[in-house]
């Protein structure tokens, strides 16, 4: 080896040297609980919180719940164990009515195409798993997400009664109460002498009305006393929450309307060809509604809607995933036998709809600044999500199944979405109480289950 040579190794050597020895050390940030005391840990909500998805309440669900992800990370501040009302391990699950949970699996309808779709893993729920009563005096709950509970019956004295008639109880309480056939779940969380809570209310229940097609029960009123209006029932919940020194971060509730369970059908997705565009036009050109080859919109009952009662869907109005697709494909359902009211949101309907969502926004955002709690803003979150987000190289939006944040009911998140959600309320909490609490890496939560 020659001198020059020598020294070109010997300059390359330095650099390669000196590249290393600048490398950036990485920096951690201290974990902190900062103003938090996280020991007893309690999360107050409805299906989200509970881990409900998939349409039923099972143990995988409760695991990846709100709640459940929120208590990992503020484990790493010195919080306890969380206690969960669990369902059997083995268990298929319990829907509202009864019904095992979805999975994904093949489905031929009435055209005979078999194709990708959810399916019940089995003919029925777990009766015997979610009948059993699982409370336990010396190990009380830290998880208090309700499926489909409203939040003016927090405070409702036997709401886990099942004497009191379907509809006047909320079984999912039942069997997780201390006592089912007088106390209340207020009584139930103070029990436990929270030090922090999180709260995710209201949403449940604007939901069940929603997904009625805002033709079942009614919404409850923005204003009134506990037990009546949302306002008065956030305000007594809270107070007794904080007056023993508790802190916490409350969450707004995003527009249900957003969620795949109302988005996934077009209101124009009715395509035509010449024949049927002939015949639907002999049957309604004399009320005035005329069809195309191609696209058109559905045809929806209206009793607003002249003599006939029956009108097209216009633009914004929406189709409810409930409607049964095999009598849409072969029976002319939203055509010649147009939609009922239970399938479909009209656009006075969906204005009752979002302006009740604002007006429980409005209190919530009201009763954070009141008792000095963390807000959460989750209405903007799933707007994202609506519109679309990429985490960590993964594109996640609402589009039903494929989308890889909801779960297969159309209207609760997966774990993975879950998980992104906990770290809005991380990201809230650390800002509010000068936390250092890690937030959560989604990758490692489960989106939809392909076969």
């Amino acid at each position: 080896m020659n001198f020059k040579n020598t020294k070109r190794l010997i300059l390359g050597l330095g650099i390669l040297s000196f590249t290393f020895a600048c490398k950036p050390k990485e920096t951690s940030i201290e974990v902190s609980a900062g103003d938090v005391d996280p020991t007893r840990f309690v999360s107050i909500g409805g299906i989200t919180t509970s881990g409900f998805m998939d349409d039923a309440l099972y143990a995988e669900g409760q695991e990846n719940s709100l709640g459940a992800i929120l208590s990992e990370q503020f484990k790493l501040v010195g919080a306890g164990n969380f206690n969960q009302p669990l369902m059997p391990s083995s268990s298929v699950g319990w829907s509202q009515n009864g019904m095992s949970r979805l999975l994904l699996g093949y489905k031929t309808d009435c055209l005979s195409i078999t194709s990708l779709s959810p399916v019940r893993i089995a003919s029925q729920g777990d009766l015997t798993g979610f009948g059993s009563y699982v409370y336990s005096s010396s190990n009380k709950f830290n998880n208090f997400g309700i499926p489909f509970i409203k939040t003016t019956e927090f405070s409702t004295p036997g709401i886990g009664n099942p004497a009191n008639g379907l509809g006047l109880y909320n079984s999912f309480f039942t069997r997780m109460a201390s006592d089912p056939l007088n106390g209340t779940i207020k009584a139930d969380i103070l029990a436990k002498n929270p030090t922090f809570f999180t709260l995710f209310t209201g949403m449940d229940e604007v939901l069940m009305f929603a997904k009625n097609g805002a033709s079942v029960g009614s919404l409850t009123p923005i204003n009134g006393a506990a037990g009546i209006g949302f306002d008065g029932s956030i305000t007594d919940l809270l107070t007794d929450l904080t007056g023993n020194g508790s802190r916490g971060a409350v969450s707004n509730i995003p527009d249900v309307t957003d969620f795949p369970f109302f988005t996934t059908i077009p209101y124009d997705g009715l395509n035509l060809d010449a024949d049927n565009a002939f015949t639907l036009n002999e049957i309604y050109n004399p009320i005035g509604i005329y069809f195309q080859v191609g696209k058109n919109a559905f045809v929806i009952e209206d009793p607003t809607a002249g003599a006939f009662g029956a009108r097209q869907m216009v633009e914004g109005e929406l189709i409810l995933l409930s409607v049964p697709l095999d009598s849409m494909k072969c029976n002319k359902m939203g055509s010649v036998f147009p939609f009922r009211n239970e399938f479909i949101l009209t656009n006075p309907e969906l204005l009752q709809i979002r302006n009740t969502i604002s007006g429980f926004n409005a209190v919530l955002a009201s009763a954070a600044t009141t008792y000095n709690l963390a807000f959460v803003d989750s209405y903007s979150f799933f707007k994202k999500i609506k519109t679309g987000i990429v985490y960590n190289g993964i594109s996640l939006s609402a589009k039903f199944v494929s989308g890889g944040a909801y779960s297969l009911d159309a209207v609760t998140l997966n774990p993975r979405g879950n998980a992104l959600l906990a770290n809005e309320f991380i990201t809230s909490i650390n800002q509010k109480f000068k936390a250092t609490i890690p937030k959560v890496d989604a990758t490692k939560y489960r989106g939809v289950i392909f076969p």
